[in-house]
């Protein structure tokens, strides 16, 4: 999958899907939106560029539960 054009395309933006901050291409990981432990699939609609940071905090979650997390943490004092 790395070696393919639109892998490549999406690289070269250098930009991380999820914090959306400027990232080496050389330095983006690819990310599986819905984990293959989950039971996503390696396909063009499942793998976005990552950094390493946002790779290491997303571990098996889903982008919404994600988000889920950060909603019921911003609401805990």
């Amino acid at each position: 999958m790395r070696k393919l054009h639109w892998w490549k395309n999406k690289i070269s933006q250098g930009v991380c899907s999820y914090c959306h901050n400027k990232v080496p291409a050389d330095e983006l990981t690819m990310d599986h939106i819905v984990p293959l432990s989950r039971g996503g699939k390696s396909t063009k609609g499942n793998i976005v560029p990552c950094c390493k940071a946002c790779n290491n905090k997303k571990k098996y979650l889903t982008p919404a539960e994600i988000a889920l997390n950060k909603l019921r943490d911003h609401d805990t004092p």
